[in-house]
């Protein structure tokens, strides 16, 4: 194990996340605008409030997903950088009598993710003392639900502080002016938080089970597939882009879709296999899924991967063959999480 990857399951690690989109909606009808459009409930929100959503495609599969925050002037979308331009451009294409207005401020803001179980002290320790925008008002971060967040200063430049759990594990996304990011990196390199890069971090993702955009969630998904109809869809909202297919099974399907996402354990004595390397069974080794993210987890001492199977073989315990050009490898079917934190929200 490296020192950096002890340090994210024991203590804290950060990450920047400055490539990922972040647009800000404002205007007096920007929530019930949302509202038509994506999945969760939107106008539930309140300033400090945040939510997990997605954009669906009129199939009800993804085009996009987001973190949505309530700044209280404005709706920040926190998005996957290969969505932004495309989304900047939709939800512009949509806006007609309604007062509101699309800014993209990617370049503006910058992000900074502080992970592990010892996120919240880290962040505190940095962003809350010395100058502080609501004296006392960050309590103890670990009580904040997932996506609610706070705001607060660091070196005279307001920052926007959002619990994001995206690794399994206790975590925070620190939002700020792109100029004070590097200043942001030296103080948590300070106080000995440790910087990981995009391998650890994708390492430490899949241990934790959750599905990421776009690897393992794109427009051939259905949210129901994925599972993440409980932190993603309001079941109680009105209409929005894609949800005639939600709705229909749900009801009529009963919740039934043709396939689930599911954890993969391999032997410890192989690699991990390539995205894409197909999941199959019987002596035809029938193609019945495929890997969608692999990684080598230095806590299990094994290859361990996410990915699609048909809905009748994604109980644990299933074992399958799988197959990329010439190579082979045994994997059986696991619960996810991988790994499990007492500070974690569910997957």
């Amino acid at each position: 194990m490296t020192d950096v990857y002890v340090a994210a399951r024991s203590t804290s690690v950060f990450v920047d996340r400055s490539d990922r989109g972040k647009l800000v909606i404002l205007g007096a009808d920007r929530a019930s605008y949302l509202q038509g459009l994506l999945t969760n409930d939107i106008a539930a929100l309140s300033p400090g409030d945040g939510c997990y959503a997605a954009y669906l495609t009129p199939q009800g599969r993804m085009a996009a997903d987001m973190l949505v925050l309530d700044l209280g002037e404005g709706l920040l979308l926190d998005v996957h950088s290969s969505t932004t331009s495309w989304l900047v451009d939709r939800l512009r294409e949509f806006v007609f009598t309604e007062e509101v207005t699309v800014e993209d401020r990617t370049s503006m803001w910058s992000a900074v993710g502080v992970h592990g179980p010892g996120s919240a002290t880290a962040v505190s320790t940095v962003v809350w003392s010395g100058e502080t925008a609501d004296a006392g008002r960050s309590g103890d971060l670990s009580r904040l639900a997932e996506y609610h967040h706070l705001a607060g200063r660091f070196h005279g430049v307001d920052v926007v502080v959002a619990r994001n759990d995206e690794l399994g594990e206790l975590g925070f996304i620190i939002y700020l002016k792109s100029n004070a990011v590097g200043a942001l990196h030296a103080a948590l390199s300070d106080t000995g938080v440790s910087e990981i890069d995009g391998s650890t971090f994708d390492v430490l993702r899949v241990e934790g089970g959750r599905p990421a955009f776009p690897a393992d969630l794109d427009e051939e998904t259905i949210p129901l597939e994925a599972g993440i109809e409980d932190r993603a869809i309001s079941m109680t909202k009105g209409c929005y882009v894609g949800q005639e297919v939600i709705v229909r099974i749900l009801h009529r399907g009963k919740g039934r879709v043709g396939r689930r996402f599911i954890g993969l354990l391999f032997d410890p004595d192989m690699a991990a296999p390539p995205v894409g390397a197909e999941l199959t069974r019987g002596e035809k080794h029938e193609k019945v899924g495929a890997v969608t993210s692999a990684v080598w987890s230095p806590s299990l001492q094994r290859p361990i991967a996410l990915g699609y199977v048909k809905r009748e073989l994604s109980e644990p315990g299933t074992e399958f063959r799988v197959v990329d050009a010439d190579r082979r490898w045994s994997a059986v079917a696991a619960e996810r999480p991988f790994l499990t934190s007492a500070h974690s929200s569910p997957r």
